[in-house]
């Protein structure tokens, strides 16, 4: 055994023993849990309770637990001896059971006093009233299955007949104890198989051990049944079996019951199609299936041409996501996918203007045809269809070409066929434009495919007739904010596809055309009454600002707009989360109007200097916090830029808001203020240390001591160790630990580790009085922030001899320490359990309770 692993087992030994305080605690516990006057135990706690004893019995299987705690052998005798147990208890008993049981040595104890059988068998909580509870029914399927480790226990279910009732218990009422059920003979086939075969299975010669020859038989006759539940359960069970196990004996398994699974596909008396997709699925990820020739690829064929087009969608989706798949299922799956978008096509326009997607279908061509002339499931199918392909469209590489040009021109028709632009000729597509007009999730769905289609090629020679139908969705007051959101995103996608082509071959008429059509729709948003539109229409102007800010033309139509100065106007909108997104977008633009090296705007400075001012403004007196955060979110973008020396003094900068954040009742703008304050430590010392590294730690080019001097004078100057140390007494913990690495950083760039020691014993007595009294004042952690003033008993935290003194002589990784501990760290103790436990039925004094 290594020499970690030894430490992390002695660990978990120490952290989860049976003290000799538990072992005192413990007779009591059980006393008062068993005792039917007292009042029911916090659920919560008997969860903990059966934690504790899960990790107990993991660490030490012996008999060691039971034989010196008799109390736990007592209570499940005083249970199971009450005339009606509550079901919690019960159910608590159940799985306690379970999990003592679960190393043989501890199972025979049991079994000896004769525990198991009472609580497993036939005459135990299974023909009592109790059972009625879904609480006792799903504690008896965990106890069983937490003992399943070993072979008595397998060989004690069996032998009782209990398989009979865990298949029963999949078609429970309660879900999860069908799901709980459905797991456990997964379980029990798996470990029978696993430990009682003595050589490989094979198709010719099988050998199923006894257990699992049992639920095997269960499983095919179930198929066999006309019993469409059962059908169903056994379709669950090898779903799950075929999922988790990828042994070799489960192709033995599935060759017992291909046949009857396979006619399935076509029997329309038994109604179990929905639930191969998943089967064939799983089967395919697993090594035994997908490397098999023939068979089951055939039978994978099969399911995409018989089921149904809602059926074979995720089946199809799925198998284009597989590593390994013959190309000619791939290219059948693909074709599943696309016959509703080919449907849609060929019912625009009759007969067909332009190529369809498909050659020829997979399946029936009417079927589709039928759901997408119903109104009750043309848009299910089409939404489902469009989440498919958008997922099939996020993969980094496409295992199968697709017709993208034919694929957007189907997507445009949707959304045409949606806000009632298009009217077809064909029947088919008169009733499709009937039934989906004004449909809110259709258009959401075509957009986020539109928007995946923008990074892949194709679809270049559609982009004018693209944008014609996205700008008719942009101006449009019937277009929802939801959908309005989708559009305005797809179209950033767009245009951003529209720069790389005009810069390639030359389009730039059609370019600047579109833009000036997009900023004439957005100058619209802009004033909308709706709030959503607003804070849309910002942030789709943000984004296209970030990826096209370097391109003349987009530069051009923006400034040459009214979008500057409505998105300055809205720096003053009622709603805040809008203000916020106004915040974002002005500190984008600024990159344009005010930090370009020739920047256009007429009055450069005047207009610069009073956005900056309106920003602080918001900084300062903002009632709400998303628009403070959104301000010092871009006060450090342009910091980290370089923007902020052009502004003005970067010192004065970052001194005005440090002073502006220092106290801001939000802690999200407090732990900005640090990042800001992180920025403009790594690139001062940079600037004066080693320019070529922009944000790594200084320590040897710093060591001079001119340039020590004036980087600690800076530091005081902007008041940036006022703010930090205190911020290590943050009532918010992420503000201190920022501040606490901040102040590590500065100390090993000031400090370098050899002579980090010696600096410990320097400075004058009244220095480092005031420095041990900051010491304990910051071990207080939250309780210490009002005192954490400047000059608070002589701590000067301007004086950059002083701030010297106090990096190389606070304990920072203390610090370090106690706030990266997580908030519950005072230990989880089995003792603090216990009492905890004891205090809620009331059987030890209130005082004495530790609830942690």
């Amino acid at each position: 055994m290594s020499v970690p692993e030894s430490w992390f087992i002695a660990r978990a030994r120490r952290r989860f023993a049976m003290t000799r305080e538990c072992s005192l605690l413990l007779p009591r516990v059980c006393a008062a849990l068993a005792d039917p006057r007292q009042p029911g135990s916090d659920d919560t706690c008997l969860e903990k309770l059966l934690d504790w004893f899960r990790d107990l019995t993991e660490l030490d299987p012996t008999v060691k637990l039971l034989q010196d705690n008799p109390c736990l052998t007592e209570f499940i005798s005083s249970v199971l001896a009450l005339p009606e147990p509550s079901p919690s208890i019960l159910s608590f008993t159940l799985r306690l059971a379970g999990i003592l049981a679960a190393s043989e040595i501890r199972f025979q104890h049991l079994q000896q006093e004769k525990l198991l059988i009472r609580l497993f068998g036939r005459d135990g909580p299974l023909n009592s009233a109790v059972w009625e509870d879904a609480s006792v029914r799903s504690g008896w399927v965990e106890g069983v299955h937490s003992m399943m480790h070993h072979q008595p226990a397998l060989h004690f279910l069996c032998d009782d007949g209990s398989i009979d009732v865990i298949f029963t218990l999949q078609g429970d009422p309660s879900l999860f104890v069908a799901s709980a059920a459905s797991q456990l003979l997964v379980h029990m086939l798996t470990l029978s198989v696993e430990s009682e075969t003595t050589k490989p299975l094979s198709t010719k010669d099988c050998d199923w051990p006894a257990c699992a020859q049992m639920i095997i038989k269960r499983i095919e006759d179930s198929l066999q049944s006309s019993s469409a539940s059962h059908i169903e359960q056994s379709l669950k069970l090898l779903t799950s079996l075929f999922g988790s196990c990828r042994a070799t004996w489960t192709e033995v398994l599935w060759l017992g019951v291909a046949k009857q699974i396979e006619s399935f596909l076509t029997e329309e008396t038994v109604q179990a199609q929905h639930m191969l997709a998943n089967l064939f699925l799983n089967m395919a990820w697993s090594p035994v299936f997908c490397d098999a020739e023939g068979s089951f690829w055939a039978l994978v064929t099969s399911a995409l041409e018989h089921l149904t087009p809602v059926q074979a969608g995720p089946l199809a989706v799925g198998i284009l996501r597989l590593y390994k798949c013959p190309q000619d299922v791939r290219i059948q799956a693909v074709t599943v996918l696309l016959q509703p978008m080919d449907c849609i096509l060929r019912a625009a326009s009759q007969p067909l203007e332009y190529a369809g997607l498909l050659d020829e279908s997979v399946s029936d061509p009417t079927a589709v045809e039928s759901l997408l002339s119903s109104k009750s499931s043309c848009a299910s199918l089409l939404c489902q269809t469009l989440a498919h392909l958008e997922e099939l469209l996020s993969l980094i590489r496409l295992p199968v070409d697709l017709p993208c040009t034919s694929l957007l021109r189907s997507l445009m028709t949707i959304l045409q066929f949606c806000n009632g632009f298009l009217c077809p000729a064909s029947p088919l597509g008169s009733m499709i434009s009937r039934i989906l007009i004004n449909s809110f999730r259709v258009q959401r769905s075509a957009l986020d495919v539109i928007a995946a289609l923008s990074e892949k090629k194709g679809g270049d020679s559609l982009i004018g007739s693209l944008f014609d139908v996205l700008l008719a969705y942009l101006e449009s007051p019937n277009t929802s904010p939801t959908v309005l959101k989708k559009t305005f995103q797809a179209t950033s996608k767009w245009l951003m596809r529209l720069q790389e082509l005009s810069c390639s071959n030359s389009q730039w008429q059609q370019t600047q055309k579109i833009l000036e059509d997009v900023f004439l729709v957005l100058q619209k948003r802009l004033c909308s009454p709706c709030w959503e539109v607003r804070d849309s229409s910002l942030e789709f102007l943000t984004v296209l600002i970030k990826y096209l800010r370097d391109q003349d033309e987009f530069r051009q139509s923006l400034l040459s707009s009214e979008v500057p100065r409505l998105t300055e106007n809205l720096l003053e909108d009622p709603e805040s989360y809008v203000r916020a997104s106004a915040v974002t977008a002005v500190g984008h633009l600024a990159f344009i109007t005010y930090f370009a090296s020739e920047s256009p705007v007429v009055g450069n400075q005047y207009n610069k200097e009073n956005t900056v001012a309106k920003l602080q403004e918001i900084l300062s007196t903002d009632p709400e916090g998303f628009p403070r955060r959104a301000v010092i979110s871009i006060f450090t973008k342009w910091l980290r830029q370089g923007c902020t020396g052009q502004l003005e003094d970067t010192e004065q900068f970052v001194s005005r808001v440090i002073q502006t954040v220092e106290y801001d009742l939000d802690w999200e703008v407090r732990l900005g203020g640090l990042e800001l304050v992180e920025v403009f430590c790594s690139q001062t010392i940079c600037q004066l240390g080693l320019p070529e590294c922009p944000y790594a730690p200084v320590s040897s080019a710093v060591t001079s001591s001119i340039h020590q001097d004036e980087l600690l004078q800076i530091f005081c100057r902007t008041k940036l160790f006022s703010f930090l140390f205190r911020s290590l007494c943050d009532c918010d913990k992420p503000v201190g630990q920022r501040a606490c690495d901040i102040l590590l950083g500065l100390r090993s760039s000031f400090y370098p580790i050899s002579t980090l020691k010696d600096s410990q014993g320097t400075g004058d007595s009244p220095a480092r009085d005031s420095i041990a009294w900051l010491q304990r004042t910051l071990r207080q952690g939250s309780l210490a922030q009002n005192f954490l003033t400047d000059g608070g008993n002589g701590v000067d935290f301007q004086d950059p001899e002083i701030m010297m003194l106090a990096l190389g002589t606070i304990d920072l990784e203390e610090l370090h320490d106690e706030l990266n501990k997580s908030s519950d760290h005072v230990e989880k103790s089995p003792q603090s359990l216990l009492q905890d436990i004891l205090a809620t039925v009331g059987t030890i004094e209130e005082n004495e309770a530790d609830c942690y």
